[in-house]
C-alpha cells in the first residue's frame, strides 16, 4: 500500500472497564476512501472517533496504543488538539447546520480562524459550497437559514462547512443514513470526487454503500480489527469466514 496517511498501532480504548477497541493496527492510505463496517456497536464509530481525539472529550475513556498521521503520534502530549481538528475535518450521521444562514455555516470556520476579508471569505463560501455539489441549488438563497434546506442539502452544507477550513483528512460517521435513496447518491457521488483531494474514512452500516464508494474496507466485530483489505476482495473473496458470514448476511 503506497503512500500512508494514517497508522493505528496496538490501539485500545476502553470506556470505564469496558474494552471498546483491542489493539486495531492499521494503515489508511492517502486520497483513498476507507470504508469501516460492522455490526451495531463493534467499535468502528469508536475508532473513526480515535482519528481525530473526539473520545477525548468523554470522561470515563483511556487508550493506549498509537495513532500517527504524517509521521506524527497524534495521541502524543504535546499535540494540539484544536489545531489537530482544524486538518481532520468531521461529518456526523445526523447533519448538525448551524441556526445561521448558509452563507454563516460556511464561513463560521474561517472566521474562527481569522480570515475576516469579505472577498475572501465570499471565495471560501462559494468554492466550498460547488465542492460539496450544493452550489446550484443554493446561491440564490445565501442569506436564508439554512434549517429550511431539505435533509440531504443539509448534509451537503455540512460537507461545505468541513471543506471550508481546507483539511486533509475527512471522517464521515454513517454521513447517509438518514436520508432518502436519492439523497443518498448524491452524496455518494460526492464522496467519489472529493477522494481526489482528502484522505476519506467513511463509517457505514450499509455493505452496498461500502462496495460503491471505498476503494479499502476494515470489518470489526466487538471492538476486533477481523480482516482489513481491498475493498474488492473484501467482497469477493473474504480471508476470514466472520467477514464472509457478516458480508452474506448470515449474521449482524
Amino acid at each position: 500500500m503506497k503512500n500512508i496517511k494514517i497508522k493505528s498501532r496496538n490501539l485500545t480504548l476502553y470506556y470505564g472497564n469496558k474494552m471498546a477497541l483491542n489493539e486495531i493496527s492499521l494503515d489508511i492510505p492517502e486520497r483513498k476512501v476507507t470504508a469501516f463496517i460492522g455490526p451495531s456497536g463493534c467499535g468502528k464509530s469508536t475508532f473513526l472517533r480515535t482519528l481525530n481525539r473526539m473520545n477525548d472529550l468523554i470522561p470515563s475513556v483511556k487508550i493506549t496504543g498509537d495513532v500517527v498521521i504524517d509521521g506524527v503520534n497524534i495521541y502524543d502530549k504535546q499535540i494540539d488538539v484544536v489545531n489537530l481538528r482544524k486538518q481532520i475535518g468531521m461529518v456526523f450521521q445526523k447533519s448538525n447546520p448551524f441556526a445561521k444562514s448558509i452563507y454563516d455555516n460556511v464561513a463560521y470556520g474561517p472566521k474562527i480562524n481569522g480570515i475576516h476579508d469579505k472577498k475572501q471569505l465570499d471565495e471560501i463560501v462559494e468554492s466550498s459550497l460547488h465542492q460539496a455539489a450544493i452550489w446550484d441549488e443554493v446561491k440564490d438563497r445565501l442569506h436564508d437559514s439554512a434549517l429550511g434546506l431539505s435533509g440531504g442539502q443539509q448534509q451537503r452544507l455540512c460537507i461545505a462547512r468541513t471543506l471550508a477550513v481546507n483539511p486533509d483528512i475527512i471522517l464521515m460517521d454513517e454521513p447517509a443514513s438518514a436520508l432518502d435513496p436519492i439523497s443518498t447518491s448524491k452524496i455518494e457521488e460526492l464522496i467519489f470526487q472529493l477522494k481526489d483531494d482528502y484522505t476519506i474514512v467513511i463509517v457505514t452500516h450499509n455493505m452496498q454503500q461500502a462496495a460503491r464508494v471505498s476503494n479499502y474496507t476494515a470489518f470489526f466485530y466487538l471492538g476486533e480489527l477481523i480482516e482489513y483489505g481491498k475493498t474488492r476482495k473484501i467482497f469477493t473473496n473474504p480471508e476470514k469466514k466472520q467477514t464472509e458470514d457478516y458480508i452474506t448476511g448470515r449474521f449482524g
